[in-house]
């Protein structure tokens, strides 16, 4: 009997056909339940993990792949993966980029990019991509520091701020501005964006200069997502503000809240991260920390 080939591109396609069926389906029918949870703290997407158990470990799972027609394999792979805690999944993600990234800090080749986006969009259930509307960064793997707030209208100050007080607020505005032209005008939204946010450095792409009216506007609280490599932990941001200069050795900014989830926070707050455009259209993904699968949820 010959040994069943499995097809990675006719999986991909058979998870996301079914995960139609399943993916975003409370978020989009009970909309107010899902930010009733969220600002307690809980994810809806979690809430079956008290109830389900863990059918199948990556080896066992590996195995199946191979032995099991493609309908089996596909439900096989996606209710492992659906079962999976914020922690298992963290750790998974971790493994498989282990074997992508270089030891080195380096720019990375297509493949490696290519890898990543796979990586990410069937752990995380996230169509992430160094590459967007054809804009890229002019890295897509790097380090990243700690920055303070950014004022978000004319008179903010730090104490109005709702966490990390201690690292402080710009003295001046971020590279788009205040993000409201007055306290009042001041919303949910907006405040998410501040608070999640990261700076990038536009000021190096070699078309910055050429095509600065259009990027400008192309880049401004542009979603991104941000992956530590070390643990895990992947967080939703939006670019608010241009930098680090090159002679600071990074190479991307981090908001305090950012940095925190990371866990970069600490010590000399630097550390390698993974950062993609995520092609998100309609505004599905939240921001903030991402510890669920957004398709399977």
């Amino acid at each position: 009997m010959m040994p069943v080939q499995l097809h990675t591109s006719k999986l991909r396609l058979a998870l996301e056909r079914q995960a139609r069926h399943t993916g975003r389906k409370l978020r989009k029918n009970h909309p107010h339940a899902v930010s009733f949870l969220e600002k307690r703290g809980i994810v809806p997407g979690k809430l079956r993990e008290h109830a389900a158990r863990i059918a199948t470990t990556g080896a066992l799972a590996g195995a199946m792949l191979l032995t099991q027609p493609i309908a089996q394999q596909v439900r096989s792979a996606t209710s492992a993966i659906a079962q999976m805690t914020t922690e298992q999944l963290q750790q998974k993600l971790t493994s498989e980029l282990v074997s992508v990234l270089p030891k080195e800090m380096s720019l990375l080749t297509p493949t490696q990019e290519q890898q990543i986006a796979n990586i990410v969009q069937t752990l995380w259930g996230v169509r992430a991509v160094p590459e967007l509307d054809g804009e890229r960064l002019n890295r897509s793997y790097g380090f990243i520091g700690a920055e303070q707030h950014l004022p978000r209208f004319p008179g903010d100050s730090v104490d109005q701020h709702d966490g990390f007080q201690r690292s402080g607020i710009t003295p001046g505005l971020g590279a788009w501005g205040y993000f409201a032209p007055s306290k009042q005008m001041l919303t949910q939204d907006l405040i998410e964006k501040e608070k999640w946010y990261v700076a990038v450095q536009t000021l190096y792409l070699p078309d910055w200069n050429t095509r600065f009216r259009y990027l400008r506007d192309w880049y401004k609280y542009r979603k991104v997502l941000v992956i530590n490599p070390t643990n895990g932990k992947t967080v939703a941001a939006v670019v608010a503000d241009a930098g680090p200069a090159n002679w600071t050795g990074k190479h991307y900014g981090g908001s305090p809240e950012v940095m925190a989830y990371l866990g970069l926070n600490v010590g000399m707050q630097k550390g390698a991260v993974v950062l993609f455009f995520v092609d998100d259209a309609n505004n599905e993904i939240p921001l903030g920390p991402v510890e669920y699968n957004f398709k399977l949820r």
